[in-house]
């Protein structure tokens, strides 16, 4: 790698073990028909192997410094777009010359995304896909190991990210990645993760007001979920009493000493239909 002046404010901890990014490839099973989109490339190691399978990439980099590198390293492929901007303001509109014109009308409906994640972006960039009109087909990235804990967990260790993310898709662990792989090397393990998100057709009424029960059984992780739900305005101002409103968790086989931690997401989406109706 050519000497780079790395910067920690962007979280620049470029991959450079070849047996991840080998793990990275067949985790993401690509396909020559496949689009893939990859956030933060660095240097371009893994772009390079990327492209070897599939119709074409995108990648976005934020760091202006580093286009130049990449348009040299990347320079024998055809089938890469560079984009120098921030992943969290894009919206999708360009083409890249020789294979496809892409848009949010064609073939940005059907794309995955793999990529060695900024860890300080890793939960908007996760949740802007996962809300977009056209989330990715999957999205293969390597974050923290302890946010990709978080991620996966389940009750009784649930939490707001957890549940976040498991509303729209199914997340898994492939494995762990030491220190070692990056360079610079970061202060903390990684952890390769697949998000598949799932067709349930949740439109944007319902996912409000999905996430507004959650907040607020959120708000006071060591209340009873009964206690936090109470400060909670009901729709047409409905006004619960703890005993109504215990006697309906009760109803929906939730119990009333449970803390928010314990609970599923089939238990939240009962909460939401049954404190907060909402129709798309």
């Amino acid at each position: 790698m050519q000497k780079i002046r790395f910067l920690k404010h962007l979280g620049q901890n470029f991959l450079i073990d070849k047996n991840v990014v080998r793990k990275i490839i067949k985790t993401a099973e690509l396909k020559s028909t496949d689009i893939v989109l990859e956030i933060g490339p660095g240097p371009g190691v893994l772009t390079k192997e990327i492209a070897k399978y599939v119709k074409g990439v995108i990648a976005v980099e934020k760091d202006p410094r580093m286009i130049e590198i990449l348009k040299e390293n990347l320079k024998e492929f055809k089938n890469i777009k560079i984009i120098q901007g921030d992943i969290l303001k894009f919206n999708f509109q360009f083409s890249i010359p020789n294979f496809q014109s892409i848009s949010n009308d064609s073939i940005f409906k059907n794309y995955k995304i793999v990529a060695n994640l900024p860890f300080y972006i890793t939960a908007p960039a996760i949740r802007k896909f996962l809300e977009s009109e056209n989330p990715p087909k999957t999205m293969v990235l390597i974050i923290q190991k302890e946010m990709a804990q978080r991620i996966c967990a389940k009750p009784p260790k649930m939490n707001l990210l957890a549940v976040s993310v498991q509303f729209y898709a199914k997340p898994k662990i492939i494995s762990y990645v030491p220190k070692k792989s990056f360079k610079p090397k970061p202060k903390v393990d990684a952890a390769i993760i697949k998000i598949a998100p799932q067709n349930k057709n949740r439109g944007r009424a319902s996912a409000d007001a999905f996430f507004r029960i959650v907040r607020a059984g959120f708000s006071h992780p060591r209340k009873q979920l009964v206690n936090n739900l109470l400060a909670l305005n009901l729709p047409n101002g409905l006004k619960l009493n703890k005993k109504e409103l215990s006697a309906l968790l009760l109803k929906h086989g939730i119990k009333t000493s449970q803390r928010a931690e314990t609970l599923t997401i089939d238990d939240w989406l009962k909460l939401s239909k049954m404190l907060n109706p909402v129709r798309d």
